[in-house]
């Protein structure tokens, strides 16, 4: 398959609220992920985050943004704040969707490809802490990342 990101998910439909919050709606497609990992760089790049910081959360957006559009039904969008509220200054990554779709039956030999699976591992190991909000139009997976 060889789909393409909709005209209406190009770059100019992300918004910037302000300069702390950014907010892009996320296409249903699996090539979803690169085109979002690529402009949250751009924009957390922009918020002068530390490298290292920046690499962490493009990890955990990639591993959020996946989530979403594997096993969730849209609309989906990812958001990403700057809050110092109880702390130090952390970013926040949310990653809203629909809910779940309906499962897809797994082999009954408990055969998995090595590659999935380990994406709610990586976002605890990344994340200084993270959860979810179940709400009535949908669920937020979020996590904070330092960022001093």
């Amino acid at each position: 398959m060889n789909a393409t990101a909709p005209r209406e998910y190009s770059d100019s439909r992300a918004t910037s609220r302000r300069d702390a919050e950014f907010l892009f709606p996320l296409p249903h497609i699996p090539e979803a992920v690169g085109l979002v990992r690529r402009r949250a760089q751009t924009v957390l790049t922009c918020w002068n985050l530390p490298p290292a910081t920046i690499e962490d959360a493009v990890l955990v957006i990639s591993e959020l943004v996946t989530n979403a559009v594997t096993h969730a039904l849209p609309p989906a969008v990812l958001q990403l704040s700057r809050t110092a509220a109880e702390g130090p200054r952390a970013l926040r990554i949310e990653v809203t969707d629909a809910g779940p779709a309906a499962s897809v039956p797994r082999p009954a030999d408990g055969r998995f490809p090595a590659e999935h699976g380990r994406g709610d591992g990586i976002v605890a190991a990344l994340a200084a802490r993270h959860g979810t909000r179940v709400d009535p139009g949908g669920i937020t997976r979020w996590a904070d990342l330092p960022a001093v």
